[in-house]
């Protein structure tokens, strides 16, 4: 029964951080060109098949579009925490032109997300259900740590 429960839990967050990332792309849509689109049209440049990704070459600069598609999935990360902290979180970026680099975000003093980024050029999901479970996992473990260490994060 407190699987269930817990199952039930992860559906949650998981629902809302994909509905969060939606309401990101669609803010970001200032001429309107998404607006009768679908919310799986907008997702779909999220998600990367085996054979998709494979055809992407690795060579030369990321794409701008990728780069942004990873900065809104982090963005969501961030209001996500946001949402179920009450605390600011800040991400924040640092990317080579090879697309190596870190993600964190913040909150107060608190790194609640540090995440190395490889290959870049490839960022993407094989499906929209794992593009939540890992936008979801991510939320848990930062709002976790603001839990553990709440004098950190409220400097």
């Amino acid at each position: 029964m407190a699987q269930e429960s817990a199952d039930i839990a992860d559906v949650s967050v998981a629902d809302q951080f994909v509905k969060t990332l939606v309401l990101l792309f669609r803010a970001e849509d200032s001429y309107g060109a998404w607006e009768g689109k679908p919310d799986e049209a907008l997702l779909a440049p999220f998600v990367l098949d085996r054979e998709a990704r494979a055809a992407i070459p690795i060579i030369g600069d990321p794409d701008p579009d990728t780069l942004w598609r990873l900065e809104l999935f982090y963005k969501a990360v961030g209001l996500m925490v946001e949402k179920q902290t009450g605390l600011m979180a800040s991400p924040m970026m640092k990317m080579s032109h090879e697309g190596f680099g870190r993600m964190i975000l913040t909150t107060g003093r608190l790194v609640v997300v540090s995440k190395s980024l490889r290959d870049v050029h490839r960022f993407g999901f094989p499906t929209i259900g794992k593009l939540a479970a890992d936008g979801a996992k991510l939320v848990e473990d930062a709002v976790a740590l603001i839990r553990d260490y709440p004098d950190v994060a409220n400097l």
